[in-house]
């Protein structure tokens, strides 16, 4: 098995990636949809959520409010910390577990870590290598703008609550140029997915050795 991390920053098209190498026959693990499972009514996760931040984040549903928490902790670094202290490890838990099942069943699989911030949550140490999807900070911000239907202003805000991307470069053991077309980003992918096929086999192959 070949443990990767797939990452950028926001608006640089990741998904879109994400979603190509899956049709290639990459397994791959949403870090942010794993987020969302841990925190549903009634886990370990949610608990210590409505805990630490009270039931005015919970929907009449009992689900959480995204929108109310993420405006509690956006500006504010400390509640912020407090949020990923009780989130982080628990995704990390379900990440392993999935993983670990992954290759009982396929011990060849190539599986990917979709984690947008996988940099700032140090992350990489985890994995046997990391591919960045690159998207400059102007064709972030009019992704952001398109996407999300924000201001130039809410966009470049976003933009800044994160790690510039060109930081993330020198990290980066592959990365994914998304500025061109989306043909051109797929002949990109073909061949990043042949190197990912070779390394896992190089790799499986010399741990029998």
């Amino acid at each position: 098995m070949l443990n990767v991390g797939l990452t950028g920053g926001i608006g640089c098209g990741k998904s879109t990636v994400a979603r190509m190498l899956a049709r290639k026959g990459a397994f791959v693990i949403d870090f942010d949809g794993l987020a969302h499972e841990v925190q549903e009514p009634d886990a370990a996760a949610w608990k210590a959520v409505v805990a630490e931040f009270g039931p005015e984040v919970l929907r009449p549903d009992r689900t959480l409010d995204r929108d109310k928490l993420g405006a509690i902790v956006f500006n504010d670094a400390a509640k912020r910390h407090r949020l990923n202290g009780i989130v982080h490890p628990a995704v990390f838990e379900e990440w392993r577990t999935r993983r670990d099942a992954i290759c009982l069943e396929k011990p060849d699989a190539v599986v990917i870590a979709d984690v947008p911030l996988l940099f700032e949550v140090r992350m990489q140490a985890m994995l046997d290598l990391v591919l960045l999807v690159y998207l400059g900070p102007e064709g972030q911000i009019r992704r952001i703008m398109k996407r999300n239907g924000y201001s130039r202003e809410e966009a470049a805000l976003r933009l800044a609550s994160q790690m510039p991307i060109d930081e993330k470069v020198p990290l980066a053991d592959l990365v994914i140029d998304n500025e061109g077309t989306f043909e051109e980003t797929e002949a990109r992918i073909e061949e990043i997915w042949r190197q990912l096929t070779e390394t896992e086999r190089e790799k499986r192959l010399g741990s029998a050795a």
